[in-house]
């Protein structure tokens, strides 16, 4: 995956199509944050995971959806590898403010040997800050 794809992925992404379709299909969480993951259960969700209703990813299930708890918008996507599974896919970034932008892509890279996936933001990270309600 070199820079230029994923430069070329930001620009031609359909942002506003998947936001369209998350606020028409919804999220259905399947693993609440602090959740272990199914099959590996030293695994733990740091944050609401889940997917879209009606949609199919490239490994056959549902696409998946990181959600956050900043502004209503689709802020970025996460393309990954994953080697145990032998398949790409991408985890889209779903009311994540910027610290948590940073823990999905943590949490998605924490043992590169078996899960890799590069960070592709809708919205340069300045412009998300901006973005966030100021919290008094």
């Amino acid at each position: 995956m070199t820079d230029a794809y994923l430069s070329t992925l930001q620009k031609h992404f359909s942002w506003d199509r998947w936001e369209q379709l998350i606020r028409a299909e919804g999220v259905t969480l399947d693993r609440p944050r602090r959740t272990a993951h199914p099959r590996y259960p030293e695994i733990i969700y740091p944050m609401d995971y889940g997917f879209i209703r009606n949609t199919t990813s490239s490994d056959g299930a549902e696409v998946d959806v990181f959600v956050g708890s900043g502004v209503d918008r689709l802020v970025g996507l996460i393309l990954t590898s994953d080697y145990r599974q032998g398949d790409r896919e991408i985890k889209l970034l779903w009311r994540c403010c910027p610290s948590e932008v940073y823990l999905a892509h943590g949490f998605i890279n924490f043992d590169t040997s078996k899960l890799k996936g590069r960070l592709v933001m809708r919205f340069p990270m300045k412009t998300l800050w901006n973005m966030q309600p100021v919290k008094h």
